[in-house]
């Protein structure tokens, strides 16, 4: 399963809310602003055709009034006479139809004979000023073609605002002739209406404008107003909608009359010529306009148009409409605005909206964090705890509080919990460090009285054996009891406890005649009562013993019951596991005491040694963890210290069991399996008869020699008899053993015998093995009375061998050869009957028990046994055996049981070979023991200033060993 990385619950809370108020927001923007941008749009498209209307209107009051005021003047004949002054008499019809119609900028009057009066406003031409170069307080401008003396002529005159003459300048002939103008020929073609001409240059100021014009009635003259093309742009610029709008006021030719091109420079209308001669303005077409070009496409003639268009990755809103001119074509007008600009204001205020928004999303979401936080505090809490019990910390309870409910039950439920964990976890850990059995059982059979608020309740074990339950403890008044001996067959069904046994548990109502037939030892009650049964079933669901509660509610807690078979599970298995440990146990101590015993059994010459050891040793360990002061004052064994050293005390000698028997019943030097003194005698008995034979002989051959014969064999007889009682004392080992003895003993040796059997048939192959290290003599063949022959070396296999490097850190000198029985040899030893193999011999078995024990895996608690068990035979000098260890490397408890084996051997009155010492005698070797640091002197002082040696010996010496001891000497 792929791992999603995980997020705060408040975070998780802020982005939902958050989440939930931006989709608002953006919903309700999106929707505003479409229907405000719907509203503004639709407002646009009216106010384009209000505008498009406007700008209509405004032409037409360009044309209109024009139109009106030409035919006015055409039918009033406006300017009479026949040359210049003539005709300035009447100027001022002409100025007043110029003054009246606002875009009119010229008047005039054409004659059929050529002649030509024109009056401009000065103030109203938009260009060609700098031509007239008019004097000052110029206000009107007549410009005429009249005909003098024959001759054609052309004046200037500056009229001032009264029409006044101001000046007269008569200019150069231009050859200006009004018949040849469109405007006239048109006028002149179809009388009796004004007619409006296409734009063209204006002769004198050079501006693009259009004319109107009229034959003049009864006349054969035309009257014409110019109106100048930048009034009609300047109109159209001044009714733009945005800054980027473009209009465009175009004729039926598509020819551009007015243009605003949004913050483009003003248009400047001009005539360009043609290759072909003809003259022409700018076209719509030309212009890089696409977005008038689609509209002129899409647009429809017959009527005004408004519509939405997407040009140049912009929308635009457009506008097309026709304008009647009176006296002319059609005129269109063409308007463009882009949605931005349309829509700025929106837009400014939907920006605005949104960092108002944002600002109010920025504290709305801290405030959210705020509460979320304040929220999820709690279960940031509970999940603290939750991680707590996760790593069983139940240090502290739950304390939490939230004004949210669930919150709240969830704290409660949590804190529950908590309890309910730590109390069966506190259970199960005391029920399952219990190690004395009988406190387990008490302790169980009260902590679960205790869960079940039960007034009294008893403990079952179930005893295989007789398919029984056995009730071994019982509760009442808060206080475990010792319950009499009473079982239960599980035959016996009506029973609730053994109902309960055969299914998970069982609850049912006691009167209190019930409760007396089943549960006669816990106190009666009047009332009726509950009672549960809980089988006690270990890991393996084997049946364990149960547990009956008597409660005094009619019912119990559904929440107590679960956890009273909760820790009866538990208790099953700290039960059952004690049971297992207390038999492993027993089954160990009857282990070690049958190999003690064993080892006891095994030589008479030890007895009860292994056995009275063990006792001796806790005898001094007691007497040490009573001192208050002193050395020990602070010497103390815990109950698995205890067991340790029981252990190693009955163990102590363990090794013994691989030292061959008759090394240890050793009681003559010339010992083996049996006592080869035997030997040694028939030899002698050979040799008395030979003398005796020799004797014999001698006299048959001698007979007078017979007394000096015979007194020579008794000196033999006598001889020998003292020799072999010599030989025969030395082999008792009693006495220690001078150079003159041992002298007598290799010069005893030299006499000689004759054997005529062979001693290498009827033997054993290893015995054969060894006497074929020399060849075999002929017989019969001489040997001597006592030898030390090859065939007695026994070789030391490597296996017998302890290296220096050795793991066990054993220091010992190990003898070249793993035994020597030659004859000479034994019966030469100095001291007692073992010679130097066999006394390394008696001493391995404390390699060995050092070694068995090291091998065997004991728990961790019994570790130091193989110490404590094999450093008896240590000194505290360092001259001890195994290891030479000093006294700081050693336990107390292993010096101890130095002195404990001591004191047993010396006064130990089952030995074959010695007489058991004397209270006095054995602490006076010990004495001297101590002197020499074989011994720890305080632990010994402590064995004498306690009076353990006392006790030890009321217990296992007989009465006329235990005598009268001034301990202060060795004190």
């Amino acid at each position: 399963m792929r791992n999603r990385k995980n997020v705060h619950f408040h975070i998780y809370i802020s982005y939902f809310f958050t989440g939930l108020i931006l989709i608002f927001a953006l919903a309700m923007g999106t929707v505003l602003f479409m229907r405000m941008s719907k509203i503004i749009l639709s407002q646009a498209d009216s106010s384009y055709s209000l505008i498009g209307n406007e700008v209509a209107n405004n032409v037409k009051d360009i044309y209109e009034p024009v139109k009106n005021q030409t035919e006015i003047l055409a039918q009033s004949h406006p300017i009479a006479g026949k040359n210049l002054d003539e005709r300035l008499t009447h100027v001022n019809y002409l100025a007043k139809a110029i003054i009246s119609v606002k875009s009119a900028t010229s008047a005039y009057v054409g004659y059929a004979d050529g002649e030509f009066f024109l009056l401009r406003q000065y103030a109203k031409s938009n260009g060609g000023k700098d031509v007239f170069n008019a004097p000052d307080k110029t206000a009107w401008i007549v410009q005429s073609t009249s005909m003098d003396a024959g001759k054609m002529l052309e004046h200037v005159v500056y009229l001032d605002d009264r029409l006044n003459e101001i000046s007269r300048q008569p200019i150069p002939l231009r050859n200006y002739d009004p018949r040849l103008r469109g405007w006239y020929e048109k006028a002149m073609k179809e009388p009796g209406q004004a007619h409006v001409s296409e734009p063209y240059y204006f002769f004198t100021t050079k501006q693009i404008g259009v004319t109107y014009a009229q034959k003049i009635v009864n006349a054969d003259a035309v009257v014409g107003i110019d109106i100048e093309l930048p009034t009609i742009h300047e109109t159209i610029r001044n009714s733009s909608v945005t800054p980027s709008t473009m209009m465009a006021l175009i004729d039926h030719k598509g020819q551009l009359l007015a243009w605003q091109n949004g913050r483009q420079p003003a248009y400047k209308p001009q005539i360009t010529t043609r290759l072909d001669g003809t003259q022409s303005m700018p076209t719509l077409a030309e212009q890089n306009t696409p977005v008038l070009h689609q509209i002129l496409e899409l647009g429809n003639a017959d009527g005004n148009k408004s519509q939405t268009l997407d040009v140049m990755d912009k929308t635009w809103s457009t506008y097309l409409g026709n304008i009647q001119i009176p006296g002319g074509q059609d005129l269109r007008i063409l308007i463009a605005s882009p949605h931005e600009e349309l829509l700025a204001g929106v837009i400014k205020m939907r920006r605005q909206s949104i960092a108002l928004f944002m600002l109010l999303l920025l504290i709305g979401l801290s405030v959210t964090i705020y509460f979320s936080r304040l929220a999820s505090l709690p279960l940031k809490q509970l999940n603290a705890e939750a991680s707590k019990i996760a790593r069983f910390d139940f240090r502290s309870p739950v304390n939490i509080e939230s004004r949210i409910k669930e919150i709240a039950d969830l704290s409660n439920s949590m804190r529950g919990m908590k309890a309910t964990i730590r109390s069966f976890l506190d259970i199960a850990s005391s029920l399952a460090s219990e190690t004395n059995y009988d406190k387990l059982l008490a302790r169980v059979l009260k902590e679960m009285s205790e869960i079940t608020e039960a007034k009294s309740g008893m403990l079952y074990l179930y005893q295989p054996q007789d398919q029984t339950m056995q009730v071994v403890q019982a509760y009442a008044d808060h206080e475990v009891l010792e319950a009499a001996t009473q079982c239960i067959s599980m035959t016996d069904e009506d029973h609730p406890v053994i109902l309960a046994c055969k299914s998970r548990s069982s609850i049912c109502q006691l009167l209190p005649a019930d409760l007396t037939r089943y549960f006669s030892t816990l106190p009666a009650t009047d009332h009726i009562t509950t009672l549960i049964a809980i089988p006690l079933k270990d890991r393996n669901n084997t049946l364990v013993g149960a547990i009956a509660l008597v409660i005094d509610d009619a019912a119990i807690d559904p929440g107590r019951q679960a956890m009273a078979e909760a820790v009866s599970g538990a208790a099953a298995i700290a039960i059952e596991n004690q049971r297992l440990i207390q038999e492993q146990k027993t089954l160990l101590e009857a282990f070690i005491q049958l190999i003690a015993s064993a080892i006891d059994a095994k030589s008479p010459y030890t007895g009860g040694h292994c056995q009275r050891v063990p006792v001796l040793t806790k005898l001094l360990a007691q007497a040490a963890c009573k001192e208050t002061e002193g050395p020990f004052a602070g010497f103390q064994l815990t109950e698995t210290e205890w067991e340790e050293l029981h252990i190693a005390a009955w163990l102590h000698d363990c090794g013994k069991v691989t030292t061959p028997e008759y090394i240890v019943d050793k009681a003559t030097k010339l010992e083996t399996l049996y006592d080869r003194i035997h030997e040694i005698r028939m030899r002698f008995e050979v040799l008395k008869r030979d003398a005796e034979i020799s004797y014999w002989k001698a006299v048959a051959e001698t007979p007078d020699q017979q007394e000096k014969l015979k007194t020579e064999l008794d000196k033999t007889l006598a001889e020998l008899d003292e020799e072999f009682n010599f030989i025969a004392t030395c082999n008792e080992g009693g006495e220690f053993m001078a150079a003159d003895k041992i002298a007598r003993i290799k010069q005893i040796a030299e006499r000689s015998w004759t054997r005529t059997l062979s001693d290498r048939i009827g033997i054993s192959h290893d015995e054969k093995e060894r006497k074929d290290r020399a060849p075999e003599p002929a017989l019969p063949v001489q040997e001597q009375l006592l030898s030390d022959k090859a065939e007695h070396i026994f070789s030391r296999a490597e296996r017998d061998n302890v290296r220096p490097d050795n793991p066990w850190g054993f220091k010992v000198k190990v003898p070249e050869h793993l035994y020597n029985r030659g004859e000479v040899y034994n019966l030469t030893v100095a001291r007692g009957t073992l010679s130097e193999e066999e006394r390394y011999k008696i001493n391995e078995h404390m390699i060995q028990t050092i070694m068995m024990l090291e091998k065997l895996p004991f728990p961790r608690h019994l570790a130091k046994v193989p110490e404590i068990a094999g450093g008896h035979h240590e000194k505290m000098d360092g001259t001890g055996y195994p290891k030479r260890l000093m006294a700081a490397d050693m336990s107390i408890p292993a010096r101890m049981m130095a002195i404990a084996d001591i004191f047993e051997a010396l006064t130990a009155a089952d030995r074959p070979y010695k007489k058991g010492k004397t209270l006095s005698e054995a602490i006076k070797i010990m004495g001297f023991m101590k002197k020499d640091l074989h011994i720890d002197p305080e632990l010994f002082t402590l064995f004498l200033r306690s009076g353990v040696y006392l006790e030890y010996g009321k217990m296992f010496m007989q009465k006329e060993q235990i005598d009268a001891v001034d301990i202060t000497t060795f004190i």
